[in-house]
């Protein structure tokens, strides 16, 4: 490896050692900008690595809330904003239990990347708190975002930070987001959030965006080797927005997602969840709080299987779609013993390092990074941006034109950054090196700071 690329790891390492995602994600991305940074000595001179790797500022707040029983809880908020070499800093706010300094810069650090990706002028940031919403009524979900954002609107505005929705943040939560921001600025800056409702200046399709362009990715990856997505079989995980977004797409396209998974475990539909009426479940599913995979096999007699990840069902391709590291060594194996040809990551980074070394090493597995696959939802908040500013509203089918030329393009990139540095059809590393070299050279050409 590159001395300088194993350097900045062992140094990430070290000082972050107590933050093991964040270190992860590092040595994923940067082990494979080996023939970029050979060829270009300019990056070690100006340690373009060690201050990629180093978000530009990081906030911890406090967040009171009063539940509805008049009692009162303290969470801790967050909001890392990692590069802004390109644009305004742009990425999601999380509320789920497990968030904590590393997930916030492991999500910084690969949402840069992403949107770099995706040609359009944002930065990379991320924000969330430790707080759950399930089961939480909507008056506590409510006070909940309006103490949030008292402290994060000093941080963000149109032009500064960009906040959107994420795992736990939906429609309903950026609308309190959104609302107490307008009460605390008195303006109306609808380009400070996205993923906002329709009649407050939201986009058409944001919420199936994400899914929509993993599927537009995917047919890209199947036409160069020379198969169709009209009949095959799909493995996806979780429930949302994402996994709603693909069960639509796919069902267009000929397709059919046969497991969806959730906390107490995965469902088999062998059928396909491809009726509107399976379809629409699933917005009722998330609706209901309960966050219950098993009552979808309930509703519609399928098979339920406590506890287990849907990782060995036999399929024609594997998106997972859910969370981080839900693929581990133990179901990387079971999918390359089921001679799954395609591996398309949709979650951020949802599978380990060393199942992610494996799968690639398999010389019959295609893999697909997650954050090519998954840059539909903020290439489509960038076009949301465009419209608040330009005061435009899009017909449903321009943005879903606009995100199909703008998936087309991240595949097109990938694959041509990884043939001309000499490794081949490779699109992990592709999009890890596509993504660099833009901020790279924009962080140059900025000057050191």
């Amino acid at each position: 490896m590159n001395a300088y690329i194993e350097r900045t790891i062992e140094s990430v390492k070290t000082r972050y050692s107590n933050e093991p995602e964040f270190c992860q994600t590092v040595e994923e991305v940067l082990s494979s900008l080996e023939p970029v940074v050979d060829m270009h000595p300019e990056y070690e001179k100006f340690d373009i690595l060690g201050r990629m790797v180093e978000p530009e500022r990081m906030f911890t707040f406090r967040v009171c809330w009063e539940d509805d029983n008049h009692q009162w809880h303290t969470n801790t908020g967050y909001r890392c904003q990692f590069n802004g070499s390109i644009g305004p800093y742009k990425g999601g706010i999380r509320f789920q239990r497990n968030v904590n300094p590393s997930i916030m810069k492991f999500l910084g650090f690969e949402q840069t990347f992403k949107n770099s990706l995706t040609g359009l002028p944002i930065g990379g940031g991320k924000g969330g708190s430790d707080f759950d919403p399930s089961g939480k009524s909507d008056g506590e979900i409510m006070r909940f975002c309006q103490s949030f954002m008292q402290a994060l609107y000093r941080y963000i505005g149109p032009d500064t930070d960009v906040p959107a929705g994420d795992m736990g943040v939906g429609g309903r939560e950026i609308g309190y987001l959104f609302g107490e921001y307008r009460r605390l600025k008195g303006k109306f800056e609808n380009g400070v959030l996205t993923g906002k409702g329709f009649s407050y200046g939201g986009s058409r399709i944001r919420p199936e965006a994400t899914g929509y362009g993993a599927v537009y990715y995917l047919e890209n990856v199947l036409r160069d080797d020379g198969e169709e997505l009209a009949g095959k079989t799909i493995a996806c995980a979780g429930f949302g927005n994402v996994t709603w977004g693909i069960c639509k797409k796919a069902t267009e396209l000929g397709a059919k997602v046969v497991t969806l998974s959730g906390p107490d475990g995965y469902v088999y539909d062998p059928d396909g969840v491809c009726t509107p009426e399976k379809i629409d479940y699933l917005v009722a599913m998330r609706a209901s709080g309960r966050n219950k995979v098993k009552d979808y096999a309930d509703k519609f007699g399928v098979e339920f299987h406590e506890g287990e990840k849907p990782w060995g069902v036999k399929v024609d391709i594997v998106m997972p779609s859910a969370m981080q590291n839900d693929v581990r060594m133990d179901s990387a194996k079971k999918i390359a013993a089921n001679h799954i040809r395609y591996y398309i990551e949709v979650a951020n980074m949802p599978t380990t390092n060393d199942a992610l070394r494996f799968l690639m090493a398999q010389p019959d597995i295609i893999v697909a990074p997650s954050k090519a696959v998954n840059a539909g939802g903020v290439a489509t908040s960038a076009l949301e941006m465009s419209q608040n500013s330009e005061r435009l509203v899009w017909t449903a089918e321009e943005v879903d034109r606009q995100l199909h030329t703008i998936m087309d393009t991240i595949y097109k990139n990938s694959v041509d950054a990884a043939a001309r540095n000499g490794l081949g059809y490779n699109l992990v590393a592709g999009a890890n090196i596509a993504g660099f070299e833009r901020v790279a050279d924009a962080m140059i050409q900025q000057g050191v700071f």
